[in-house]
């Protein structure tokens, strides 16, 4: 072989392992999140965009949305089976990070399963699915609120309206007669807000007799219908809504205003969750109190969490804005809302 030959040989050589130089450097990369600024994709699914609630706090989250950031909202449109397949489909677009709002709590099985297969972080929000099912992978988390503290504020802003204004036992009879409008059958928050509203009314030293229960699913038109077969049946008889949502005491609300019943002759009306119109009927003396659940605050959580959950890094890195359970959970707490501080959150 000539000296150029030899020359060519060695030149060969070097560009080669300059290469394979570079794969190796590269390949520390390989497969793991971008650290950097570089951009992310979100997934969303929520169990129904027509949720009141959901939808704003799905607004709040809009707002953090930054340039390099993208956001894909679906509806599952309450199917489990929608949902799954929502799931499937962001994680074979390449989003780094799905949020879901699951539709059966009790049944996460193929969202987890899918997340798994494909390596995607999951972050549950505002509808919490059983702890065992949390537990089953690192990679999932969840925000929301805790349903027992708003249960315990319902009760308690209906017990000092109770106590504080003789009026609202019509009748006089020492009793408060009440009806409960409860959301889902079986969901975990609904029995839990029942529970727990109606349980802190009565230990906090109001007499009451139970006159009505109905089931509306969080939903204003079904709670108008359950309700006003209420009136039918106690048209003077009722002195007390605790709903599980606004949107349902907002039903009641509807219900009386349909009858042409006077708002002196309403019961004391309450709700959880601090909507945008929930807060107007507070303010507007059509809804004694309600409890604001901070969709601002969860949709912070929300988001911030998925961006370091892209970019590879760990729910800890937000224990100096939010208080972290057990590795997994982050909870905003709630506020009683009455005509007194109204102006404190209508305006947020």
């Amino acid at each position: 072989m000539g000296q150029r030959g030899i020359m060519k040989r060695i030149s060969s050589l070097f560009l080669l392992t300059v290469l394979a130089m570079a794969l190796v450097l590269s390949g520390c990369d390989v497969g793991k999140k971008d650290s950097g600024n570089g951009k992310v994709k979100i997934g969303v699914t929520v169990y129904d965009q027509y949720d009141t609630f959901v939808s704003q706090l799905m607004e709040c989250f809009q707002e953090f949305k930054e340039d390099n950031v993208e956001i894909v909202v679906y509806n599952a449109s309450q199917s489990q089976q929608t949902q799954n397949t929502q799931v499937q489909k962001m994680i074979d677009d390449g989003c780094d990070v799905i949020c879901v709002n699951l539709v059966d709590r009790t049944d996460p099985t193929a969202v987890i399963d899918a997340a798994k297969k494909g390596d995607v972080p999951i972050v549950f929000f505002n509808r919490e699915l059983v702890e065992g099912d949390i537990n089953q992978w690192n990679k999932l988390f969840y925000v929301g609120a805790n349903a027992v503290e708003s249960g315990i504020m319902e009760g308690q802003l209906a017990a000092t309206a109770c106590l504080a204004d003789k009026s609202i036992d019509k009748n006089g009879d020492g009793l408060i007669q009440y009806v409960v409008l409860e959301g889902e059958a079986g969901h975990q928050d609904s029995i839990v807000r029942t529970e727990y509203s109606v349980n802190t009314l009565i230990s906090s030293g109001v007499e009451v007799e139970k006159v009505g229960y109905a089931i509306a699913n969080w939903n204003r038109a079904q709670a108008q219908t359950k309700m006003s077969q209420f009136i039918d049946q106690y048209p003077d008889g009722i002195e007390l809504v605790l709903a599980n949502n606004d949107d349902m005491a907002l039903g009641a609300i509807d219900a009386y205003e349909s009858a042409g019943i006077i708002r002196s002759k309403w019961p004391a009306i309450f709700g959880i969750d601090g909507t945008d119109v929930g807060l107007e009927a507070v303010r507007d003396d059509r809804m004694v109190g309600t409890v604001y659940n901070d969709k601002e605050g969860q949709a912070k959580a929300m988001y911030r969490l998925c961006i370091i959950l892209a970019r590879g890094g760990d729910i800890t890195e937000l224990s100096d804005e939010f208080t972290i359970d057990d590795g997994k959970y982050i909870r905003l707490p709630y506020d009683k809302v009455t005509a007194t501080n109204i102006n404190l959150y209508i305006k947020r």
